[in-house]
């Protein structure tokens, strides 16, 4: 799509009325509209924008409509809200269920879109939601009543200049799904391609707009009166308002498709379906028509030879990428959006709700979950600041521990018993004592995770969400140069100056099942950054930690060899002459080197050629100077220390002789 500078004359609050029959009293629904030329459609087109203010000044004067809305939602609420307590009370809660269960579908549906999201949302929480009411509200992802078919065919006519059987070779009697913002009929192309028509309902922008500002309007006076809501309500609504307003402009929506297949087009048994610019308007969505099975519907999806699980981990790999890699993500992966294909791949539908989340928060993220993981809550802590959870001057001093109770319990002995809402569920415990806050670009990455996180629990109950995530943020760690994540590395590796080798292990082994994981890269940015200036703190302590390493290993081989020739002659064998210290070293060296000939891509022919051209390397050979001369210093301090030192006969431990100012500091010097 080719978009025009629009001139201040041309953006406008009101938007043009385009057939008074169908469409609602758009008068009603100030929106800001820009003019925009997609690909080969030259018709002028009216781009709809979120402006709170504009509504506010709208509803402002129309205070009769707002009270009949706010009836129209609270009374029916009640009732319903009513039933449930009339059920419990005479102890009918169990045989009223399913009753109660259509009722709430029903309910939300006659409340309209804002509140049929709800009901999808609920719909993905197998933990949340009893199996009556999970059933029911499964029907709003795509069985929402339809409107009919004369009000749609007139839209497609409005909107691509045309009757839809002068412009589809074949279109479906009916629609074929009906979701909150529009229904979908399935057609064919005169070129012979088999498409999707999505088309939006008629009655959409008021009703949005008027609960958007209700809503609103509660949030202001929430955040106003109520003490205890510190998260900037207004803000989160206002987030969600103007992905709502995008959703319901299908040329932003087909955008969206292209940009995501852009970015994400090429993974792995990622599919995503093409638009077809010729048949797409504001109202009007023509793209490639995809055959597939709800991921939710397991026993279909293996009767299809596929295999539920593994589509869901294709997607959290999908989603990893998309919030934490190019922050450009699907804030509404509901079952009806993502079907596992015949082929075997994971499609995803329905581009209208996207969102962005900036690098900053993404490399935020990347580190608080490494943090959590490897239960550093003083990271945790000061994480949370970053990701504008906590206020650069919030005091952290009661915080760091409340997080270690809270979350050293919750998140069990390793990172396979993390789930997503245990961490959300305990972070909202906190935030009534402590003042955190939800930032407004949090709201819709959290929906988006507890909905993907829901679909994977209905697949598998004991799926965890981050126990997937994880070798994908260790391979980041280890592999991504931004000054955040080798910040984040050295802070994980290193602690009083000690380097804490079973983290190294820990990020090698959940690394190598990442599936882009390249050993070769990690070796070679690695280099690049301890040469760097940035690098040069965690340079000095990693060149320490390889001097003990070939300091063990030298000693262990003349002890090996020592061992051999007295053994030859009949002496008496000393004890080993390494410390356990040395001996621990080894150990590590060895451990990590497993890990490192169990990686995919570690091949031991071609070890010694690549080693070879490392050492051509100008940085290798610095760090290996600086290892080399260290390495030197140790062997005379220990040659001279030896010399000037005598066995005791009586205990066989090294006794040194009375120390002289020259003898006392090469006696202390680091052995």
């Amino acid at each position: 799509m080719n978009v025009k500078t629009v001139p201040a004359s041309l953006q406008i609050e009101t938007p043009v009325m385009i057939n008074p029959q169908f469409e609602e009293d758009v008068t009603t629904s100030p929106v800001v509209m820009t003019v925009e030329e997609p690909h080969s459609i030259t018709s002028i087109q009216a781009r709809v924008h979120y402006d709170p203010v504009a509504i506010a000044v709208q509803y402002s004067n129309k205070p009769l409509h707002v009270l009949g809305r706010i009836l129209a939602v609270l009374l029916p609420s009640l009732r319903f809200a009513f039933s449930l307590w009339w059920d419990q009370q005479r102890g009918r809660v169990a045989e009223n269920q399913r009753r109660r269960a259509i009722q709430l579908r029903e309910l939300l549906t006659q409340l309209g879109p804002a509140y049929i999201k709800i009901g999808q949302a609920l719909s993905t929480r197998p933990d949340l939601v009893p199996p009556l009411y999970l059933e029911e509200l499964t029907l709003l992802q795509d069985q929402i009543p339809p409107y009919p078919n004369e009000i749609a065919y007139q839209f497609i006519a409005e909107e691509l200049g045309d009757r839809p059987e002068q412009i589809y070779a074949e279109i479906s009697p009916q629609p074929i799904a009906a979701a909150s913002l529009g229904q979908v009929y399935k057609g064919k192309l005169k070129t012979g391609e088999t498409v999707a028509i999505k088309v939006q309902r008629p009655d959409l922008r008021d009703r949005i707009t008027v609960d958007l500002y209700i809503l609103r309007r509660l949030s202001a006076w929430a955040n106003k009166n109520i003490k205890r809501v510190r998260s900037d309500l207004v803000g989160i609504l206002d987030e969600f308002g103007t992905r709502i307003f995008e959703e319901m402009d299908y040329i932003q929506e087909g955008q969206n498709a292209e940009r995501f297949a852009q970015l994400y087009g090429q993974l792995k048994d990622v599919y995503v379906p093409k638009i077809y610019w010729q048949y797409t308007q504001r109202r009007v969505l023509t793209m490639e028509w995809i055959t597939g099975t709800k991921l939710t519907q397991v026993e279909a999806i293996r009767d299809q030879g596929l295999d539920a699980r593994y589509l869901i981990e294709v997607g959290v790999q999908c989603s990893l990428r998309q919030l934490l890699e190019h922050g450009f993500f699907h804030a509404d992966p509901h079952p009806g959006n993502l079907l596992g294909t015949t082929d075997g791949k994971l499609a995803y539908l329905d581009f209208g709700m996207m969102s962005e989340i900036k690098p900053a928060q993404r490399y935020g993220l990347i580190e608080a979950i490494v943090h959590m993981v490897n239960r550093d809550f003083d990271g945790l802590a000061r994480d949370y600041i970053k990701l504008e959870f906590l206020t650069p001057d919030t005091d952290l001093t009661p915080i760091i521990p409340a997080l270690t109770q809270v979350f050293g319990n919750t998140l069990g002995a390793s990172v396979s018993e993390l789930n997503i809402k245990s961490i959300t569920d305990q972070l909202s415990a906190l935030m009534y004592e402590y003042p955190f806050r939800v930032p407004a670009y949090y709201a819709l990455i959290i929906r988006s995770l507890v909905t993907l996180e829901g679909i994977a629990i209905n697949v598998d109950p004991d799926f965890k969400v981050l126990s997937a995530a994880y070798p994908y943020v260790a391979k980041r760690l280890l592999t991504d140069p931004a000054p955040e994540l080798r910040e984040s590395l050295r802070d994980l590796l290193f602690k009083d100056g000690s380097f804490r080798w079973n983290r190294l292990e820990n990020l090698l082994r959940n690394a190598r099942n990442s599936d882009d994981y390249d050993l070769n890269q990690v070796v070679n940015q690695t280099l690049e950054f301890l040469a760097s200036e940035r690098g040069a703190l965690i340079r000095n302590n990693l060149i320490d930690e390889i001097v003990k390493g070939f300091d063990a290993l030298g000693r262990n081989a003349l002890d090996n060899v020592t061992y051999a020739l007295r053994d030859r002659v009949g002496l008496a064998v000393n004890t080993s002459r390494t410390s356990i210290e040395q001996k621990q070293t080894l150990e590590n060296i060895n451990r990590v080197w497993n890990i490192l000939q169990e990686t995919r891509g570690f091949d031991p022919g071609r070890v010694v050629p690549e080693i070879s051209q490392l050492l051509l390397k100008p940085e290798v050979q610095h760090i290996g100077q600086q290892v080399a001369s260290r390495l030197a210093q140790r062997a005379i301090a220990r040659l001279i220390r030896e010399v000037l030192v005598s066995p005791d006969s009586a205990n066989g431990h090294i006794k040194p002789p009375k120390k002289t100012s020259l003898s006392a500091s090469i006696y202390n010097a680091k052995s």
